[in-house]
């Protein structure tokens, strides 16, 4: 399948060494973890990983009946593939979804594809999800709090990650469409400095990066804010 509506990711696409560092730091206290288990628990029901990239999250979620990637960039699938053998990964993306009608119970789309903003509508994914949900199923979607946590803070800094979430705007769509915003704080803690400074510089502007890297010399971690967009299927 030829998905001629794809654009890599810039962080997992350009370097998965890196990601993968990245994925390790996210949450230490498992915070976000359980916010996303309260949101739409996946225990003995079908979870579709949306844009589930080189799969590191597939592993988490073995309580499932089953478990599903979606991942549109073929270089990842078969890094995701061979994450647990618990998981089917397809190629697909949020708006061709090789699955179904009403044969999923939730879906979890991280930091992949829905970034609504005036330039981009987000909506053709969204029917897509719905098709596949069923009836009082749930899509969360895991996106970046762009005002709250020292993450917030360099993603205002950094002029294309603020272009995502500029103001309001996300949080008001989500709620036309019907669902429920949900702020969660957690954070980033990582082994050694050295893997901080390459993620920083994978996710940022060098000179953002630097600038918060020289104001915090001793750190190995940030707060990180996350919103989880929840909408549930009628």
């Amino acid at each position: 399948m030829t998905l001629h509506d794809f654009v890599p990711a810039a962080n997992q696409g350009d370097d998965p060494a890196v990601y993968e560092i990245e994925n390790e730091a996210i949450d230490p206290e498992g915070v976000l973890w359980a916010a996303l288990r309260q949101a739409a628990d996946w225990r003995r029901k079908v979870l579709v990983d949306l844009g589930c990239g080189s799969g590191y999250w597939l592993q988490k979620y073995s309580e499932a009946e089953k478990t599903i990637g979606i991942e549109p960039d073929e270089r990842l699938l078969d890094a995701a593939r061979g994450r647990t053998r618990r998981a089917e990964v397809f190629h697909g993306s949020a708006e061709h979804i090789p699955l179904a009608d009403a044969s999923v119970d939730v879906v979890h789309a991280r930091f992949a594809y829905f970034f609504p903003s005036e330039s981009f509508d987000p909506s053709a994914g969204l029917e897509e999800v719905a098709r596949v949900l069923r009836p009082g199923g749930r899509l969360v979607v895991i996106d970046n709090d762009h005002v709250l946590g020292e993450f917030a803070a360099l993603l205002q800094a950094s002029a294309p990650a603020a272009a995502q979430g500029r103001g309001s705007y996300p949080s008001d769509w989500w709620r036309e469409k019907g669902a429920r915003t949900a702020a969660v704080m957690s954070g980033w803690q990582f082994d050694s400095r050295s893997d901080l400074e390459r993620v920083l510089h994978l996710e940022f502007p060098d000179d953002v990066a630097e600038d918060w890297l020289n104001s915090h010399p001793d750190r190995l971690g940030l707060s990180y804010g996350y919103l989880l967009h929840i909408w549930t299927k009628p």
